[in-house]
């Protein structure tokens, strides 16, 4: 298997194998086809290609007429705040976030710093494909790439959407793990702003990830050891481009990555209730602590770009994704691990409470998730397979992204990953057994 993976969230595959620099030129020629020219911001996290993925995209910019800024190593949301701020046509992010090491990606932003969405995607795609991209002629080519720093602007934006007075007064002491990746670059200084006392472990850019860049319990053992030995108030794991967030409590445990959104809704909605929005695959602990605090949840289809888009149409104060993105609508509408990092530092601040306590009032619930492997072309055969057999079985599906029933006890969901080459199912029941029944249900049927 060869997986490249096109869709709203960009373009992404292993490098060497479908992820090239011919690839990369392309998209960029593309992308600032689309765009008809104009200021393009790039940035890129610290993986071991993305100099050559750098270099192909602000070459295909270069050559399609755009003035191309360079950010260089860059968390994403540092990016997309900096389009807004610089009013530029848009920017691309280098970065295959919590993807392993030999994969890299490109991801698209548009004027107000959001994702692409579907329909924007598609004509990206069609623009792609047709080949027939905007030629600068030889006197029009941008003759130098501007240079800027996007993480300085983030810090401030953040500083200004938080009480950061209070958390310089609680002085806490908080351990990070950035997985030496674009954080790196960013969450040292953010806390260091806040007053906090920061152990970092893995916050060398230069350095290769100590680990996969996904932060989940089984990533954080070394965060854990430090917040552990260093007497930490919190532990935060990021990814490579700071889009995601994991916690460890106090007393060294690591929470689930579905925790996140929990744990930022249940801190933020006795203050502020509202809208929350999430996706179809994220914990129903949402909702439950939704409801609590007399607010309301929408759903969507997985994607930032969905998230996004409802965040701003329904004038949520709340949005994220049971991977451990969270967004902020008060810094931006798109996940930024800096901006939940500041909610939760916060929320200890102003609270006294810790984080060990505000988790244990998080709905209990069992989730469990597998992932299948399957060549690009069965994927959606096999989930209409799967729809057909829930529907046999009187299982009533919703089918707004994949196949998605509940049952008396819990529910499943199953859909194509948008970043590889497989099928994702995820089931979330009161207890464990009920949730891998429903897992085991749903594997065995593709098997077949």
């Amino acid at each position: 298997m060869r997986p490249l993976k096109i869709g709203i969230t960009g373009v992404r595959g292993v490098v060497g194998e479908t992820f090239t620099p011919e690839l990369a030129v392309g998209f960029a020629q593309a992308f600032g086809t689309y765009l008809d020219g104009g200021r393009i911001l790039v940035s890129r996290d610290t993986r071991p290609s993305g100099p050559m993925a750098r270099a192909a995209v602000l070459g295909g910019l270069m050559a399609a007429g755009c003035e191309v800024v360079d950010l260089g190593v860059c968390p994403t949301p540092s990016m997309q705040l900096a389009v807004v701020r610089a009013g530029a046509e848009g920017g691309i992010a280098v970065t295959a976030g919590h993807n392993p090491s030999q994969w890299n990606a490109l991801k698209f932003v548009r004027a107000d710093g959001l994702y692409l969405n579907p329909a924007q995607a598609e004509e990206l795609l069609d623009i792609f494909h047709q080949g027939e991209f905007a030629k600068a002629t030889w006197d029009r080519v941008a003759r130098r790439v501007e240079e800027a720093d996007a993480v300085a602007g983030h810090i401030e934006t953040l500083l200004k959407s938080f009480d950061a007075e209070a958390i310089r007064a609680r002085r806490l002491k908080v351990a990070v793990d950035c997985c030496n990746g674009a954080c790196a670059r960013l969450i040292p200084r953010w806390l260091e702003q806040l007053g906090c006392e920061v152990l970092a472990v893995n916050d060398d850019p230069t350095a290769p990830f100590p680990h996969s860049p996904e932060p989940k319990p089984e990533t954080m053992a070394q965060l854990r050891a430090v917040v552990k030995a260093g007497r930490a108030d919190v532990g935060f794991a990021h990814d490579a481009d700071g889009e995601r967030l994991g916690i460890v409590t106090e007393e060294g445990t690591p929470l689930s990555e579905e925790a996140t959104l929990a744990l930022a809704a249940e801190i933020l909605l006795p203050r502020r209730p509202g809208t929350v929005v999430t996706n179809l695959s994220t914990s129903g602990a949402v909702d439950i602590v939704a409801a609590r605090h007399n607010s309301t949840v929408v759903r969507t289809p997985v994607g930032q770009a969905y998230i996004s888009e409802a965040i701003v149409e329904t004038g949520a104060v709340l949005g994220g994704e049971g991977s451990g993105g969270v967004s902020l609508p008060r810094v931006h509408p798109t996940h930024d691990s800096a901006a939940a990092v500041g909610l939760i530092l916060e929320h200890l601040a102003l609270s006294g409470e810790t984080v060990s306590a505000a988790a244990a009032r998080l709905p209990r619930l069992s989730m469990v998730k597998h992932n299948v492997k399957v060549e690009p072309n069965q994927i959606y055969s096999l989930l209409q397979r799967l729809r057909a057999q829930a529907e046999q079985e009187g299982r009533v599906s919703d089918l707004t992204d994949g196949v998605k029933f509940e049952t008396a006890g819990g529910w499943l969901h199953a859909r194509a990953s948008n970043t590889e080459s497989m099928i994702r199912l995820i089931a979330e029941a009161p207890e464990e057994r009920s949730a891998r029944d429903l897992v085991d249900w749903a594997r065995d049927r593709l098997k077949r």
